[in-house]
Formats: structure tokens, sequence, C-alpha cells
């Protein structure tokens, strides 16, 4: 059985199974209260809030999320207003610590007179005032005063998160680089991401068994980490059981990408990758003057569904892999012809559970297009890793080559700034949005350590061993 690291997981994912098994059976709309009341939420008696009746209609809101969302919002990461009511609105609190002591330096260092004190003396902050500044918290000579943040406001890294007037949470469109860290975090599943399952269906439906059009799987290498309790030739199995007519390595657009990204390094001296879509995001929002020396690749999803496309202009290509900026990113005018649809391995697992296919009897299938350096993408330092190879197949070796491996915004912020000013002694800056890389994607079914032991046993794996082999099928 597939192993998740939490309960809100697992519920979500049984509502994406509901929602999945009733599409393929074509009776998902009079089904929905159905799903509420016998599959999602069943009986009477409450378990996760106050009523069942509150669950449901939680649930519901996860269902229409599972369905596509609210189509008015461009963003792929939703709040679920009624579901986000259980967590302390946070901010800066006094706590046990606090003296009661004389020279109330948090008094005086706050501007907006937020600060009393009770008929013991300690201090109290009255939040109708207080604005959140941390002034206070810095003088306190016992540090009482201490900042406690939502768990999707601290995770979120590039302060898309705030409280509406409700205290219920709000995302800023106009910050949020849809990497999904608030959706992994989020204790109660109150954010989420949407999906578009349901047009992956439709398109697997309308292929009629492929005969109209082929419709491909193309996989993110860290799928190596994921569905660890099988083989992975069995999911490539299970992912043609779907109805998929061929599975196809996003490592092989991988080492599509680190070979032409070498020869553009080469040339400018100076770069950032663009695999990751929430980095390139993050520097399009926050680093203006850097978009110039964004890598002009596309990123190794779209490239080889690119060449795919160029081969079979009809397919339909649909991505599956840990990322929900992904989601994000095969709408953009320059993705858009050459993917179709993106699936997280969430989604993937509720596909298999919709249609009651167990991975551990399925027969073994392979998967082996691309090269190890493609496959080892799929973890912090494995793209820098790959460069390097690159430029030494290229004959390139003696290009100067200063690489910087960042993974987490934070980690990416720091080198920005840096090379921002020009201060920045690397000249590549390989950016991930989450922790380990994609293995830390927000889409994963699990986030471990061995994740990363997991990628690079795949990569030796595989059957190229150069990038050059892996791609001469395409020269």
């Amino acid at each position: 059985m597939i192993k998740y690291d939490t309960l809100v997981q697992h519920l979500k994912y049984r509502v994406l199974q509901s929602v999945a098994r009733h599409y393929w059976e074509g009776d998902l709309t009079e089904s929905i209260t159905e799903i509420l009341k016998t599959e999602i939420v069943p009986g009477k008696k409450a378990t996760m809030r106050c009523c069942v009746y509150k669950e449901r209609a939680i649930a519901a809101e996860r269902v229409k999320l599972a369905m596509g969302g609210d189509k008015s919002n461009p963003n792929v990461i939703e709040v679920i207003e009624i579901a986000c009511d259980e967590c302390p609105v946070g901010g800066f609190a006094v706590t046990d610590a606090c003296r009661g002591c004389i020279a109330h330096r948090c008094e005086l260092a706050c501007r907006k007179d937020a600060i009393s004190f009770d008929v013991h003396q300690r201090a109290v902050i009255d939040k109708d005032k207080c604005v959140e500044c941390g002034a206070c918290a810095k003088v306190c000579p016992y540090s009482a005063i201490k900042n406690y943040k939502r768990p999707c406001e601290n995770a979120c890294k590039v302060k898309a998160i705030s409280m509406n007037e409700e205290k219920a949470a709000t995302i800023d469109n106009n910050k949020c680089i849809a990497c999904g860290a608030c959706v992994y975090q989020c204790p109660f599943g109150a954010i989420m991401d949407k999906s578009f399952m349901l047009n992956a269906i439709d398109m697997i439906q309308g292929s009629e068994n492929n005969s109209k059009y082929k419709v491909y799987a193309v996989v993110a290498p860290s799928i190596a980490s994921q569905f660890t309790h099988v083989k992975l030739g069995q999911v490539v199995t299970g992912i043609k059981k779907l109805g998929f007519f061929s599975v196809v390595e996003a490592a092989w657009g991988a080492d599509l990408v680190s070979y032409a990204e070498s020869a553009e390094l080469a040339e400018k001296g100076f770069l950032t990758s663009s695999c990751c879509p929430a980095f390139v995001d993050y520097i399009k929002k926050n680093f203006p003057k850097l978009v110039e020396h964004i890598s002009h690749n596309l990123s190794p999803m779209a490239s080889i569904a690119k060449k795919m496309k160029e081969a079979d202009p009809e397919c339909k290509i649909i991505f599956i892999g840990p990322c929900t900026a992904k989601k994000m990113e095969f709408q953009l005018e320059s993705v858009r012809p050459y993917i179709d649809c993106v699936l997280t391995f969430e989604e993937l697992q509720a596909l298999f559970g919709s249609r009651d296919i167990e991975l551990e009897e399925m027969e073994e299938d392979v998967l082996d297009n691309a090269s190890y350096y493609g496959r080892i993408f799929a973890r912090s330092g494995g793209l820098s890793d790959a460069v390097r190879q690159a430029l030494k197949e290229h004959g390139m070796e003696d290009v100067d080559y200063r690489p910087i491996a960042c993974d987490g915004i934070e980690a990416c912020r720091a080198a920005l700034l840096k090379a921002n000013v020009g201060r920045l002694p690397e000249n590549f800056i390989e950016g991930m949005a989450c922790i380990g890389g994609c293995i830390g994607g927000a889409g994963c079914l699990t986030h471990e350590e061995k994740d990363k032991r997991q990628v690079d046993i795949y990569g030796r794996e595989a059957l190229e061993k150069t990038i050059t082999d892996a791609i001469s099928v395409f020269k």
C-alpha cells in the first residue's frame, strides 16, 4: 500500500479517487451528493470537524477543486475558506516568560500604542492596533514576545499569504509562485491545488484506445522516489493500463536541456536555470533585472514534449510529476503548444485507485530513454552536475564553470540578491523552489531523506551513459 506523509494527503486522495471514479463512469454530476455522504464523510458522527454538516460542506469545496476549481482565478493554488478556521490568528504574542518588569522597553518601542499591562504588570498586545512590526520582540530582555505564524504563512517564503477580514488565509497572486509549500504544510488541508485530472480522463477516453490520436505520459524523474512499495516498471505498466499509449521520461528532455544550457552558458558567461517554473516566476516577480539571464531553453518537460509534437502533431501529452507550479507552466503561451495537461503523483495514485489498478499485481515494463545525468535532475545539484558533463561532451572543459545549487526559495533569494548587485562569485545558478529539489515537490506522495538515494540509484540504472548518447536519436 502507498504510504502518505499525513492524513490530509490521504483525505485528498479519497476525494480525487472518488471524483475520478465517477467521471470515468459518466455519472459524476448526479453522484456528488452521494460522494459526500457515503464516500468522503459517511455516517452521522464527525471525525474531523465540529459536525458532519461542516465536514460535508468542506468536502464539497474539495470536490470542486478536484473538478478544476474556480475558473475565474488564474492561480492553481486556492484557499478553502470554510476549512481555514481552526488555526490561531498568529502574529506576535506575549508568553509566560514575561516578568512584568518596570523597564517597559516593549511599550516604548511600539509606535502604535498596542502594548498595555494587566493587573500583574505583564504586557498585553492589542491585536487591533498591532501591525506585526516586531519592534517589541527585539527589545524584550526576556525574549518573552514571540512571533507565531500560521503554518501556511510560515511555509510561504515569498510572503504571498496573509489573512482576510474573516481571519482566513488569502493568497496574493502577484506574489505567489505556485510552489505549493502552503498546500503541503496546511494541517487542515485548507489550501489545495486545482486538479486537471478530468481533462486528462477526457483526453484518454476521447482517444478511443489511442486509435484517434495517441496519448503519451511524460513522467518526471522524481517518480523513482515515489511508489516505493512497487517496482518502477510496474508503475509504467499501470500508467499504460490507464489508457496511455506510451510512457516517456522527462529526463530525456533534461538531457536536451543540459546539452543546450551548457552551450548557452559558454556563450553568455552567466546564467540562471529555467527548469523550475516556480524559481523562474520568482525571478520575474522579484528580480526583474535578472530576467535576461534566465536560460532561454524550455524546461525538460516542454523540451521533450516539443520533440514529440514535432514527430506526431496530433498526439496528446500529459506530464506527471511532483510539481504544482507545472500546472501554471503548461498554460504559458510558450509551453501550451506542447503540453496538454499536468498531473501530480498524488493525482496519478488517485487515478490508479479509481480504476482499481493494483500495481503490485502488474508485470514490469521498461523506462530507458534518458541518461544518468538527465535522471538526477530530480534532486538538488543534479542539473549542475549535468551541465558540467555536457560541457565536457561539448569539448568545452576549459569554460569557466562555477555553479551554485540552490534548493528552497530562501537559498535562491540569497544567491539572487548577490547576483542582482554583481557580487555573486558563481556564474550559474541552479534554482529549485522546493527543499531537496523536485523530490520535495508539493505533489509528491512522500517527502523523505531516502528519496535522493532512490533518484541516484535510478540514474545509475540508465542504459545511456552519456548525454550525447541519450539525445543522439533526435539528431
